[in-house]
Parts: C-alpha cells; sequence; structure tokens
C-alpha cells in the first residue's frame, strides 16, 4: 500500500487535518474540527470571569479535541487504513505560548487555577503585554544589546518574553510555578510522543534565541531582577525542521487513531510549513499567507538587518537558508470587522444571499483607482511590520457625504496592499531581495483582492496549488521526518503545490496606486512613527476605560 503522511494545522478557531501521499503530494481526505472555546477573548469558561482589555486565550483541550476528531475523520473521508500513515506533523499560530508543569501539564489544568487568567495559553494575537514589549526594547536599546537589531529594533507584545513578562508583572504566583513555558507548536508534539522539544523556528522568532543563545541573565534582571531566570523555563535543546521529536505513544496512538511508533516531526508554524507547501523555499521567494492576518516569510543566502522585521532566524523556514518573516497582524479581520459592523440591511438584501465579501468586491471592483477618494491606514490590529507597535489603530481618511460602504471596503483592501507593498519595499532596501512573491490562505479566493495586490505590488503574484497549505506543509515536514526524503527542500519539490493562476499587475491602475500610496507612506509615518500621537492616546483611553481595542 502507499504510505500516507497527517498534516494537522492548529489555526486561531479550528484545527485541520489532512491526509497526504508521500509519493506525489496528493492530498487525499481532510476534516476540521471548530474548537469548542474558540479564541477566549471576554471572558473565562470555567467561570465566566471577565478578561481586561487586549486579551486572547485558548483552551488545551480544544487541541486534544482536533487531535481525537479531525485525524480520524480525514482517515475516513480519504478511504485510507491507519497502518499506512507512516508520519504526523503539525503546525501552530505563534506566538501562542502556555505555562506548564515540568511533566507539560498545562497550568489552567491544575486543581484551583482554572479561574487564573494567565494560567491559559495565550493566543497570537493576545495584545495585553504591550508595555512589557516597550520595557524590553527600552532596556536592550539602551545596553545596546546586540540580537535588538535581528527583530529590527523592535520586539513585539506578541511574543514570548513580553508574554513572560507580563505574567510576572501581573501573577507572579503563577510565574512561579510555571516550570516550563512552552510555545504550543512544540507543546502538541510533547502530547504526541511524550518528549519535549523545542524547534528552531518558534525559538528564533518568537523566543529570541540568535547565535546559539537566549538573551543574557544580566539583560534579564535589569528588567526585574525576578525574570533573571526566565530561560530556565525555556531551555531545551533545540531540534532541526523536519526533524524527528519522536515516535507516536500508545496514548497519542489510542486518541488519533494512528499506528504507536510512528515519526512525530519537530513543531512547526503555520506561516513557515507553507513556504515548502509553495514550492517557495529558494533565496528571494516571498511567501503571503494571506488570511485573519498576513505572515511574509522569505528565504535568503544572505543575513540582513531588515528594520522592523519579526526576525531573521538561520535555518528558521528550510535548513542552509536565513529565514526573514515580517506580517500584518490585521488583514481578513480587518474586512470581517467591516462586513459585520458597517454595511446597511439595504446592502445586505441587494446581495440576495451571496456571501457579502463577494457581492462588496465586485461593487468595489467596478470603481477606477482612487475614485473613492479615501485612503487608510490598516492598523485595526495594530501593526507588526515594520513599526512593530499594537498601540496603533486603524484610520479612513477622506469620507463624506457621498461615501459608500464599497468605497470604504475597498479603500481598507487598498491599505492592507500598501501595507504590504511596505513591508516588500523595506525588505529590498536592506538589501534582501524579493525576486518573487506567492501567495497562500484563505483570501485566494477572492479575486479583487487578489489582483488589487498585484497592481499595488506592481509585481505578478503565483498562487499555493493547495487550499490547506499549513496543513501539507506539515505533512511534507512529517514525511522528512518518516524518512522518506534527505530534506525539507528535496520533500518540497514533489510534494509541494503550484496553481496555474498568476494575478498580474495592470500597468494603468499600478500607475494611478502610485500616489495613492505616497499618501499611505505619508499617514503611515505621521501617525506612527511619532509626529502624531493621537493613535496612542486614544488606544490608552480606551484602555483604561474599559472599552474594547
Amino acid at each position: 500500500m502507499a504510505a500516507h503522511v497527517i498534516g494537522i494545522d492548529f489555526g486561531t478557531l479550528s484545527g485541520r487535518a489532512v491526509v497526504v501521499r508521500v509519493s506525489d503530494g496528493a492530498e487525499v481526505g481532510s476534516a476540521v474540527h471548530e474548537y469548542a472555546h474558540g479564541a477566549v477573548e471576554r471572558t473565562l469558561p470555567a467561570s465566566g470571569r471577565s478578561l481586561p482589555p487586549n486579551w486572547a486565550l485558548q483552551v488545551p483541550q480544544d487541541w486534544r479535541d482536533v487531535l481525537r476528531e479531525a485525524v480520524p475523520k480525514a482517515l475516513a473521508v480519504a478511504a485510507v487504513p491507519a497502518s499506512d500513515v507512516v508520519g504526523i506533523g503539525t503546525d501552530f499560530t505563534a506566538c501562542t505560548v502556555l505555562p506548564t508543569l515540568a511533566d507539560g501539564t498545562p497550568l489552567c489544568e491544575v486543581d484551583g487555577l482554572a479561574d487564573r487568567p494567565h494560567a491559559y495559553p495565550k493566543l497570537w494575537k493576545h495584545h495585553a503585554a504591550q508595555g512589557q514589549a516597550d520595557r524590553i526594547n527600552a532596556v536592550a536599546a539602551a545596553r545596546g544589546e546586540p540580537w535588538l537589531r535581528r527583530y529590527g529594533g523592535r520586539i513585539s507584545s506578541e511574543w514570548q518574553f513580553a508574554k513572560g513578562l507580563q505574567l510576572l508583572d501581573e501573577d507572579p504566583e503563577l510565574y512561579d510555578r510555571a516550570e516550563r513555558w512552552i510555545e504550543a507548536a512544540d507543546w502538541i508534539v510533547w502530547e504526541l510522543c511524550g518528549a519535549e522539544t523545542r524547534n528552531v523556528c518558534t525559538a528564533g522568532y518568537k523566543g529570541i534565541h540568535q547565535d546559539g543563545s537566549y538573551p543574557s541573565r544580566d539583560y534579564l534582571a535589569a528588567l526585574d531582577p525576578r525574570f533573571a531566570g526566565f530561560v530556565d523555563k525555556l531551555r531545551h535543546p533545540l531540534s532541526a525542521l523536519g526533524g524527528r521529536a519522536g515516535s507516536l505513544t500508545a496514548r497519542a496512538a489510542a486518541l488519533t487513531g494512528l499506528p504507536e511508533g510512528i515519526a512525530v516531526a519537530v513543531g512547526n508554524v503555520d506561516a513557515h510549513v507553507t513556504a515548502p507547501a509553495a514550492r517557495a523555499v529558494e533565496p528571494g521567494q516571498l511567501v503571503a499567507i494571506m488570511g485573519t492576518s498576513t505572515c511574509h516569510v522569505l528565504s535568503s543566502d544572505g543575513l540582513a538587518e531588515v528594520p522592523g522585521m519579526c526576525g531573521v532566524v538561520a535555518d528558521g523556514i528550510v535548513s542552509g537558508l536565513w529565514g526573514y518573516e515580517a506580517g500584518q497582524s490585521g488583514v481578513g479581520d480587518i474586512f470581517a470587522w467591516f462586513a459585520e459592523t458597517s454595511v446597511p440591511a439595504s446592502y445586505v438584501a441587494a446581495a440576495g444571499g451571496r456571501d457579502l465579501h463577494e457581492y462588496l468586491s465586485e461593487l468595489a471592483a467596478a470603481q477606477p483607482v482612487g475614485a473613492h477618494g479615501l485612503v487608510a491606514l490598516d492598523w485595526h490590529s495594530g501593526n507588526r511590520s515594520v513599526l512593530v507597535d499594537h498601540a496603533l489603530s486603524g484610520v479612513i481618511l477622506g469620507q463624506t457625504l457621498a461615501t459608500r460602504p464599497e468605497d470604504q471596503y475597498r479603500a481598507l483592501v487598498e491599505a492592507t496592499a500598501f501595507g504590504t507593498r511596505m513591508i516588500v519595499e523595506t525588505f529590498e532596501s536592506a538589501g534582501v531581495p524579493v525576486t518573487e512573491v506567492v501567495a497562500a490562505g484563505g483570501l485566494l479566493k477572492n479575486d479583487f483582492v487578489m489582483q488589487v495586490y498585484a497592481d499595488v505590488l506592481r509585481r505578478p503574484i503565483a498562487v499555493i496549488g493547495s487550499a490547506q497549505g499549513p496543513a501539507l506543509g506539515s505533512a511534507i515536514h512529517a514525511a522528512v521526518a518518516a524518512g522518506h526524503y534527505p530534506d525539507v527542500r528535496a520533500a518540497a519539490a514533489v510534494m509541494g503545490s503550484r496553481g496555474p493562476d498568476v494575478y498580474r499587475p495592470d500597468p494603468e491602475r499600478a500607475d494611478a496606486y502610485d500616489p495613492i500610496y505616497a499618501d499611505y507612506r505619508e499617514l503611515h509615518d505621521h501617525f506612527g512613527r511619532g509626529a502624531s500621537n493621537v493613535l496612542h492616546r486614544l488606544h490608552a483611553r480606551r484602555s483604561t476605560q474599559g472599552g474594547r481595542t
């Protein structure tokens, strides 16, 4: 029988399992399991306790339920016997990080701790640690810490150290009880194979691990003397991507229905595993994973310091190359927010049961570039790159009494495209060439959005051939871990997938977008680089008054 592997993508609201044939990358079956608790942003599920603004948590049992529900269903859809499965690979959102005991038990599952918010995993979009991130950056800059340059000069509030420092500041007792501070990407592997591992990807991008070490004890003590030993909660030998973390345990085999002893791949991040799935593992190939947020990953054979990037990590995407990461913390989320909150009932009726995004896109696509007279900033969830500031918020300028919903919708789509252009230009101005752009993710199904991006970027955009890029990428890593390919690049050449479509820029529209992009850049620098701090003041006011942020 043909050998198959399982790839599992743990997302923000659900997990997806895909069954993939090792010989050619064919996806023969899949299943999705929605998390029972989703993203916990308002109240704790155990008690109904209200959460402060900017919080976003998850429940570990939801992740186990994906293993129990989605894997057997995917096998059933594929009509593949479990005995044909030779390996399993997983990917996760990042930085989604949790405190555990030394045996991996999440603190939220320890008796008496279910009512403590800091006992739960902090989801990637938990932005309540901005104050701690500011401290981390200020102290690092003052001390001249060399690792800061690898992250474009700023550490994000989304990452391990900021969230860990917030835990110490706000619940020191739980901080002391946390024997491990671990990415969910590594925790789920621990659940599968019974071995604690740490992957080079999350350690490098989210855990400030550079040149073989974490930040020094002296630096951490300068943040807070109690924080000096934080690295002890992280320290573990790092594992290469595509490596074998261990073998599926009897307990995990019973949970998933898979054979005990099959290969379990080292954990990884959803965006980074998508690069091999898109056959984009060579220098200069930038993959934009476009969904609720967008992550941009790029391999290069050279090391450069790129302002405002999420990081550059040796072997961070594929072995032997430097992996760069940038991102936008709100993209599809912004479009969804607008459709849910800002579209009148008459438009819903006119859509006639069609998807509202499809209807708005159709209306917006009929407009000439610039006809709406608007320019927007895509900061509704803050800015991940290149400003690395989650206290920023969205802006739309130029509205009049004639402004219609499709005008605003188009302006928001354009703003996210301008944000991506800013990232690409920042890469290239720092000496990291971008030779090809490949898109993946849920937004690929919207032709209007993709064409706007091609026009704004002035570049053709190729597309991945799979609707399930992260899960396919995880399956590719599983095939390597199981010994069927020598490395990820070799596996990607066979199992990766490119679609037939390429979105090409229209020269006239591209020319028309250039002056609007110049306006975007002017506003970007005005509100984001200190000429005006009004957005920060508004954010602070919302936070202190208990408003939604």
